[in-house]
């Protein structure tokens, strides 16, 4: 028994060490997870899974997962190409917000008329 009590200890150490971080966004029918994680020498990494409920003929549903690792050398050029094609496609056909798509021209208007109500002149009430 006194090797198994061992194993356990050593999972345990073991799990604690390679969860470090999570974040779950839910996103409409999808579920994003950012989980930072370490190897055994403790150097940490990022993994992104996406997660999508899809429903069997039968109508059982199961989880369809894509996951991708990050490694921290790869973190500043996968940040700086990310942020490329998220410009390129908010600059193509603006950026989408959970109110919906919106285009510089409906946030300059959007601006335009919250700058109307900020300048209220008020009348002295007391003459």
């Amino acid at each position: 028994m006194e090797g198994f009590d061992k194993k356990d200890d050593f999972d345990k150490k073991r799990n604690d060490r390679d969860d470090i971080f999570s974040k779950a966004v839910r996103a409409g029918k999808r579920t994003y997870f950012f989980d930072v994680k370490a190897t055994r020498k403790n150097d940490y990494y990022l993994t992104i899974t996406e997660s999508k409920k899809r429903f069997e003929e039968d109508g059982r549903f199961r989880f369809e997962k894509h996951k991708l690792f990050l490694y921290k050398e790869d973190f500043e050029k996968f940040a700086v190409g990310l942020k490329e094609v998220i410009d390129f496609i908010q600059d193509e056909q603006g950026v989408y917000t959970e109110e919906g798509p919106k285009n510089e021209e409906q946030e300059t208007a959007d601006s335009l008329s919250t700058a109307e109500y900020t300048n209220v002149d008020f009348e002295d009430l007391s003459k």
